[in-house]
């Protein structure tokens, strides 16, 4: 064998092996990994409590200060998230069709999900690892829930999944299920982390505000706030694997209850039932199945 085909096999057996060693440790970081969706609102953010003075993007007198708070809870879960091992964490602006948050303001390290037109599915998939809330608010007619409302305070009474009383919380803690995702932590009121609690017991809640009236209610300071999420967020993520997703087995049902305004006389078809004048039955395979049935109309 000469020197120079000895040379070159050196060369070949070096890039074999760090080539292995890119691959090992692009595997290590992978499973490592963890992306982390954040779910917001706004009616559940310490210091807000009426919806036409706060919560009405560019209409209500302190909407301003109200995207502020709002903007100043996420940062402080997103650092939270950070101190708890996350890698990638997306911020979906989900309050009024998207239009609360700006890149100007959000954390540096965050995508931001805003705009109109964002899916049912809320563009999730199974590469994430977790999901949480912030700011947010309870279902319809929860006791002491400030603001609580599923989904549409106008339009919308009740929402059940297979006859269980169902609002924003637990239909996107189903449909995360649905994906694999757990979720591991709930920025809101008390009756907020009350109705979280019920589906995922072991999820950190950050208790900002308590209830004492739809309308009223216990604030903690802005500042008090944000140290309280941003520990829970932490928490959080560091005991994940205490969280399993909320899977729902089975075929499923969704009946809806409109309220008189909002009855828009949605048409029968396939999976699709009108029990009477203001309430509606959707059924499917699966929740994603059957929620997709309701939410396309």
């Amino acid at each position: 064998m000469t020197s120079t085909s000895s040379s070159k096999r050196v060369k070949c057996l070096l890039s074999l092996l760090l080539l292995f060693a890119f691959a090992v440790c692009g595997n290590a970081q992978g499973s490592g990994a963890k992306k982390i969706f954040m779910v917001t609102d706004m009616e559940g953010v310490s210091g807000i409590f009426d919806t036409e003075l706060q919560c009405l993007p560019y209409k209500s007198p302190r909407w301003e200060e109200s995207r502020k708070l709002l903007t100043g809870e996420i940062n402080a879960a997103v650092e939270g998230l950070f101190e708890g091992g996350a890698t990638d964490v997306v911020v979906l602006d989900g309050h009024s069709s998207g239009q609360n948050l700006s890149v100007s303001d959000i954390h540096p390290r965050v995508r931001l999900l805003t705009g109109g037109a964002v899916s049912s599915t809320l563009e999730l998939d199974t590469s994430y690892s977790a999901l949480i809330f912030v700011g947010q608010h309870s279902l319809a007619g929860a006791e002491k829930g400030i603001l609580g409302h599923s989904y549409d305070s106008q339009n919308i009474q009740n929402i059940w999944v297979n006859e269980r009383p169902t609002g924003e919380i637990g239909a996107i803690v189903m449909l995360a299920g649905g994906f694999g995702i757990p979720v591991v932590m709930l920025a809101g009121d008390t009756a907020a982390c009350k109705e979280l609690r019920q589906l995922v017991p072991q999820a950190e809640c950050a208790e900002v505000k308590s209830g004492v009236s739809r309308t009223a209610g216990f604030m903690l300071s802005h500042p008090a706030s944000c140290s309280l999420i941003r520990e829970k967020a932490r928490r959080g993520l560091e005991r994940l694997a205490e969280c399993k997703p909320y899977r729902v087995v089975g075929p499923v049902e969704v009946k809806v209850e409109l309220t008189t305004k909002g009855n828009r006389g949605f048409r029968r078809r396939e999976g699709v039932e009108q029990l009477n004048d203001r309430t509606w039955v959707f059924r499917g395979k699966d929740f994603i199945d059957t929620w997709l049935r309701f939410s396309s109309f």
